[in-house]
C-alpha cells in the first residue's frame, strides 16, 4: 500500500513584506502545500471579490507577483484575519499546529518527527509570532543557528521548515 502524503498547511501571520509573501507562495508551491492562509495584516494577492481599494489591491498584487512568479495562481490561498480561529479549526480537523519560533520550549527542527498532517505558522519579520499564538500551538519548532545571527528571513525559514516537513519529519 502506498504511503499517504502528509497534508501541509502554511499560516503566514502578520508578514509585512509583499516580497516575502510572494516568496512564501512560491516555496509553498514547490513543497506541495495544500493551502496558505495569509492572516492578520499580511498582504495578499488580488482576489475575485477584493474589498480593498482597486489601486491598492493591484499594486499589492503586482509586488507579490514579482517574487511569486505565478505561484499566487497555482497555490490555494486565503486571507483571514484571525489566526487563532484558523488554528483551532485545523486542530479539530486533525492537524498538528506547529509554530516556527525560538522559545525555551522549542524543538530543534532536525529532531522533529511527526506522522500527523501539520499546519505550520510563521510570523512577522521582526517580532516573530505573538505569545498568544505560541500558546495556541501544539509545539514550537526552531531552526538551529550556528552563526552570529539569531534568525533567518521568514521566507527562507519557511522553506527550510517545509522541506523538513515534506521530506524528513
Amino acid at each position: 500500500m502506498p504511503k499517504r502524503t502528509r497534508q501541509i498547511i502554511l499560516i503566514a501571520h502578520n508578514i509585512r513584506s509583499t516580497h516575502n509573501v510572494g516568496s512564501i507562495l512560491r516555496t509553498a508551491d514547490a513543497f506541495g502545500v495544500g493551502l496558505v492562509y495569509l492572516t492578520g495584516y499580511s498582504p495578499y494577492p488580488l482576489s475575485r471579490d477584493d474589498k480593498r481599494l482597486p489601486h491598492i489591491a493591484k499594486r499589492t498584487d503586482y509586488q507579490i507577483t514579482k517574487t511569486a512568479l505565478g505561484a499566487q495562481k497555482t497555490v490555494k490561498w486565503q486571507h483571514v484575519k484571525d489566526v487563532i480561529r484558523i488554528s483551532d479549526r485545523l486542530r479539530s480537523e486533525g492537524y498538528e499546529i506547529l509554530a516556527l519560533e525560538q522559545t525555551s520550549q522549542s524543538v530543534n527542527l532536525p529532531n522533529l518527527r511527526t506522522s500527523s498532517d501539520v499546519a505550520l505558522i510563521v510570523g512577522n519579520e521582526t517580532i516573530g509570532i505573538d505569545k498568544e499564538i505560541i500558546k495556541a500551538a501544539d509545539l514550537c519548532i526552531e531552526i538551529p543557528m550556528l552563526g552570529q545571527k539569531e534568525s533567518l528571513n521568514v521566507s527562507v525559514a519557511s522553506a527550510i521548515a517545509l522541506y523538513h516537513l515534506r521530506h524528513i519529519a
